[in-house]
Order: C-alpha cells, then sequence, then structure tokens
C-alpha cells in the first residue's frame, strides 16, 4: 500500500497527519513510511520488562503489550496526528484505527497507564482498566517511568556482580521466569552465569540461613 506523509492545505498550522500501515516497534511505538510515531499521553511497559501476576508469577509484560498493540491493528491503516515532535526525533501523537484511538484503546485494555507527566486524557480509561484488574494491573508491576529510571539508575553506578563482594555477601537470590525464587552458591554449576537484577525483587545473601528464611530455596546444582 502507498503510504504518505499528509499536511491540510487549508492551514499551515494545522497538525501532521500521517497516514498508513503500522508496525509495531514496541507497545507505545509505531513505525509508519519508516517514521517513528511515540504514542501520545499513554505508556506501556518497556520490551524487556516483566510484571507479575496476583499469585507473584512473573510474565513477559513488554513483549505481550506491543504483541496486543499488532494484533490490534491487524494490518489496517492508520492515522496519527502529530502532536509534537520528542528528544528522539519521533513523531509524538495520537493514532486511530477506523476513527478508534489506538492510544485510549491501549490504556482501557490494561496494556498501558495513563502518562500523567504529559496528559491526563486517558486517566479514566486506566482506572476502568485498573477496576477490571486487566492485564498489566492483574498483579503487581512497576510504572514503566520508574522502570526506566531504575534502569538508567543501574547502568550508571557498578554492577551488582562488582559490589556485592565488598559486603561480602556473594549469594546470588534469584527469580526464575516462572517466579521461583532460587539462591546460587559460589562454585555452583549456574553462579557465574546468574545475573542479579534488583529492581526485579533479586537480591544478594550472606549466608543459606538468610536466604531461606527469606523464602529462597537452595538451586540444586
Amino acid at each position: 500500500m502507498c503510504v504518505a506523509l499528509v499536511v491540510s492545505p487549508l492551514s499551515m498550522a494545522a497538525p501532521l497527519e500521517i497516514v498508513g500501515r503500522a508496525t509495531v516497534v514496541d507497545g507505545d511505538t509505531l513505525a509508519v513510511n519508516q517514521r517513528r510515531v511515540r504514542l501520545w499521553g499513554m505508556d506501556a511497559p518497556e520490551s524487556a520488562q516483566h510484571c507479575s501476576t496476583a499469585q507473584g508469577t512473573r510474565w513477559p509484560c513488554g513483549r505481550r503489550a506491543a504483541n496486543a498493540l499488532d494484533a490490534h491493528l491487524q494490518g489496517r491503516t492508520v492515522r496519527c496526528v502529530q502532536r509534537d515532535v520528542d528528544r528522539y526525533g519521533r513523531s509524538v501523537g495520537e493514532c486511530f484505527v477506523q476513527n478508534e484511538s489506538v492510544n485510549a484503546w491501549m490504556v482501557r485494555s490494561g496494556w498501558a497507564v495513563a502518562y500523567r507527566e504529559y496528559a491526563t486524557r486517558y486517566v479514566e480509561d486506566e482506572q476502568r482498566a485498573k477496576a477490571q484488574k486487566r492485564n498489566i494491573w492483574q498483579g503487581a508491576f512497576q510504572i514503566p517511568a520508574d522502570y526506566r529510571r531504575a534502569q538508567r539508575a543501574a547502568h550508571a553506578r557498578p554492577t551488582q556482580a562488582e559490589s556485592a563482594p565488598a559486603t561480602g555477601c556473594r549469594i546470588k537470590g534469584n527469580i526464575s521466569s516462572g517466579g521461583a525464587k532460587i539462591f546460587h552458591q559460589p562454585g555452583q554449576r549456574d553462579y557465574a552465569q546468574t545475573r542479579i537484577e534488583l529492581e526485579d525483587g533479586e537480591r544478594y545473601f550472606c549466608s543459606p540461613e538468610e536466604a531461606r528464611a527469606a523464602g529462597w530455596r537452595a538451586a540444586k546444582r
């Protein structure tokens, strides 16, 4: 399909419209005619982000949000009304499929939160999704903006693998993708490749007894 950038001739001040079939980059970003469009007023989990169910099981909510957006679009033509351009050069706007706001659908379906720092239009959609415990609201999760800040902070300081020996606490308390809490001691098979992500609830322990008391079990090998 031919894709084009359409600017209304009625007024030079009229907002730019980007029209065409979209490719999903992540849960809040589309690519239309090789132009990135950041969905305005909402924020979806990052691609690598995990959420938890009500039972505490971790699941890849960032990837699932992107998949849900892709399934919702179904290759249909989108019309994005640009509101701004962000610091990365992306258009920031509200996108529509058959006159339905994609932004509102993502928040209402529980795949994104209202990005209150920039807009409040989707707050009611968020409240509805939260009340119905839809998708990311079924359990615990980190607000995407907070997740990004935590990631930046983690990369700005020495890694936990480097700083842990200074504390004398070298036992790694890892949480598996299925939510199992397992601790690895130095010398065990998977110790070296096990990474600890504090923002995901993982931690270091000073003794096996401390780890067991906190609810972790010992790795078998």
